[in-house]
């Protein structure tokens, strides 16, 4: 009997926790491969085997590769976006660009494959996902400018390029993910450590928020 088969015999709570598990190892493994192997060099046996599941299961969720693909990306991308909600309430530049340094760079520790896996997409020109670029994201990112050129507008920080402080705030999140392994050599090798991490946030914040004018 198939594992999908298997499932099916549960209580209808019980197969939601176990699909919902299965997914979860698919979408955690599908990032590492993807960021390790690309796109082209990803296989789905290969995905498989790193989630510990039939091959047959993924297709169940998945059917294509790019369906997977795609999910991953998607993933992190709501993921930023959760964290960019911290601009919509506050009240100017130091809470809401303050936390959400705070939040991108919590981001890039806890999934700095997905962060990668969308860095490679974007640098290859993004073939998979340039609908997302051209719609999601340029829309999400002309509601942050409107929101940082309301705090200019206010008087809250220096009149700087709305657009140009988005492309340092994501460059400077997102190497802590991107290049990891970098920054783990230059630590002698190790991870950076939880006080590391306190401190990486809170110097990349005031340089940021004093860079602007808004501490």
């Amino acid at each position: 009997m198939s594992g999908d088969a298997q499932i099916s015999r549960l209580k209808p709570g019980r197969r939601t926790d176990i699909r919902r598990e299965n997914e979860r190892a698919i979408l955690e493994a599908a990032e590492k491969v993807f960021a390790e192997a690309g796109f082209g060099g990803a296989t789905m046996q290969l995905i498989a085997d790193m989630a510990g599941l039939p091959k047959a299961n993924l297709h169940y969720y998945f059917a294509t590769k790019e369906d997977l693909y795609r999910r991953v990306v998607q993933q992190i991308f709501e993921i930023w976006l959760d964290a960019a909600s911290s601009f919509d309430d506050a009240p100017g530049p130091v809470e809401g660009i303050g936390a959400y340094i705070d939040a991108k760079m919590d981001i890039s520790r806890r999934h700095p494959h997905g962060s990668k896996v969308w860095a490679s997409e974007v640098m290859h020109g993004a073939p998979v996902i340039q609908d997302y670029l051209e719609t999601t994201l340029r829309d999400w990112t002309e509601g942050r400018i409107a929101v940082i050129q309301r705090w200019i507008d206010e008087g809250k920080m220096r009149p700087v390029n709305p657009r140009h402080l988005l492309y340092l705030l994501w460059a400077t999140t997102q190497h802590y993910a991107d290049f990891g392994h970098q920054i783990q050599t230059l630590n002698g090798g190790r991870p950076l450590s939880e006080a590391q991490w306190k401190e990486a946030k809170a110097c990349v914040k005031d340089m940021v928020l004093r860079g602007i004018g808004a501490i």
